[in-house]
């Protein structure tokens, strides 16, 4: 797979201007990346930018904490999708998977992929700093049960980022017909290769520019 097409390019602080989003649309052109990933209000900007290319807009939805209603992430992603985006991660609950109210965590995240069904792809962003490995495995496995196309790592906004450990184990879990996304703290080439080595095959990045200018003067 081209290199450059493992990578969502992000931004997803929240005082981004639209100057940056412009920026990090145009760099995603440049370097053909997989995605550019924005927050929401933002989802029909790059999608009228990126219309008639083969970078994708991807969002975020219940972020950064997961803990909005089932609803209102169903309203989110199907909102989403109709502003154009192809591309939807979503934050789990992270305190029902905790309190082992598994049949609401499956369910959710079944909600949200019905919503999105034919129309975008779900990451289900599982925040594995919070989580034990026992946590780590389970809401990986709810994440393959209830459909969704990935499993992510990170929101990279709580108290750590991806690790190559979580990565092993999330690509042991879900086997090789579900994707893995590593977020959060990936800054350079080497680390990037490290996930991938590790089980990942896409990358959540705000640093893709610099990832990629490694690359390009390692060829």
């Amino acid at each position: 797979m081209q290199y450059s097409k493992m990578i969502d390019h992000t931004l997803l602080k929240p005082d981004a201007r639209e100057e940056q989003i412009n920026k990090i649309i145009e760099e995603a052109l440049k370097y053909e990346f997989a995605s550019v990933c924005v927050n929401p209000t933002w989802v029909k900007l790059a999608a009228d930018k990126l219309k008639n290319s083969k970078v994708a807009v991807c969002t975020v939805i219940g972020f950064p904490l997961g803990a909005g209603t089932t609803n209102t992430k169903v309203f989110e992603a199907k909102d989403a999708i109709l502003n154009g985006a192809d591309e939807i991660d979503m934050v789990i609950n992270i305190g029902a998977l905790k309190d082992k109210k598994d049949d609401f965590v499956e369910k959710e995240i079944s909600e949200v992929v019905s919503a999105a069904r034919g129309k975008a792809l779900v990451k289900v962003i599982i925040e594995t700093c919070l989580l034990s490995e026992e946590e780590k495995v389970r809401a990986c496995r709810l994440a393959v049960k209830a459909g969704a196309d990935f499993v992510k790592t990170s929101t990279g906004f709580s108290t750590g980022g991806a690790t190559t450990e979580d990565v092993k184990l999330m690509r042991k879990t879900v086997g090789e017909d579900t994707g893995v996304k590593a977020s959060g703290g990936i800054h350079s080439k080497a680390e990037m290769d490290s996930m991938i080595k590790a089980g990942a095959n896409r990358i959540g990045a705000s640093a893709g520019v610099k990832i990629m200018e490694d690359y390009i003067s390692e060829k």
